[in-house]
Order: C-alpha cells, then structure tokens, then sequence
C-alpha cells in the first residue's frame, strides 16, 4: 500500500502521512499506548479545570476586591489588597496552563502551587469578612483545583 502526501496541501486541510503509523497501532503513534492516552486526557483535563477555577476565582476575587472601601478599615484593605493579589495570581497561572508546551514542568509546577498557596491564604482572609463567603469558596475551589492538578505531574 503506498502512501502519498500532497506537496501542496489547501489551506485548512490536515494531511496525515501514514508511514509514521504501525498496522497493530492504526490511529496512534508509535509507543502510545491508550494507558498513556488517558494520562495524556486526565492531565489536561485536569490542567483545564485548574485554569477554569483560577478564572473564577479571579473573577470572585477582582469583584470582591472592587466591593471594599478603599477608606475603610484596616481590614477592608486586607481584603482589598489580597483580593487583588490572588485574581492576578490566578490570572498568571490561567495564562500560564493556558499556553501550549511554552513553559516548562518546572515553571508550571511552581505557578500553580503559588496559587494554591494564594488562593488558601486568600480564603481564610475572606472567611473573617461579612458577606465574603462565596468568594472564599471559590479560592478554596481554586486551590483544590491546584491540589488535583498537582497530582498529575506527579
């Protein structure tokens, strides 16, 4: 069976050579396995609902933040300044899981577990503030996130 590429394929269009392929392996590379094919899915499954709860957060956060009287008491402006602190943590790391192969496991590891370590201390900080509890609970979503995500680098 012979295999052709086009030189030139049309825009848009995926070409496929299928030399690079096994018979037994049809559909996978060579050395994937579906074991690691699901590692592969857990992890940015994973990667993707820690992005999605430090957007959230973010959000809760920014908005909380933005509820405070700059004025106020020196606990209003804990809680404006760690509001602010952990939306732009957890907006860095979205962006940071939001790139593709662009940072290492290294770099990645240590963003996310700052924000894991943000969004608890942020948590706790909300905790003493009236009418801050959904807020809290999305740092501690956040955080949990993290944990999981973690986890699969692991």
């Amino acid at each position: 069976m012979s295999s052709r590429v086009p030189r030139d394929p049309a825009p848009n269009q995926t070409v496929f050579d299928v030399r690079r392929f096994d018979a037994p392996h049809i559909g996978n590379p060579r050395g994937v396995t579906t074991t690691s094919q699901e590692e592969l899915f857990r992890f940015l499954e994973d990667r993707f609902a820690c992005a999605q709860a430090c957007t959230e957060c973010a959000r809760a956060c920014a908005s909380r933040a933005g509820l405070v009287d700059p004025d106020g008491a020196e606990n209003q402006e804990l809680v404006r300044r760690k509001g602010i602190m952990c939306a732009e943590v957890c907006d860095a790391t979205c962006r940071v899981l939001s790139e593709q192969n662009q940072a290492d496991e290294a770099t990645i590891r240590m963003q996310v577990e700052w924000c894991r370590q943000v969004c608890l201390e942020s948590a706790q900080v909300f905790d003493g503030h009236p009418g801050a509890e959904r807020t809290a609970e999305a740092c501690r979503a956040c955080a949990r996130a993290c944990t999981e995500f973690l986890d699969t680098l692991d």
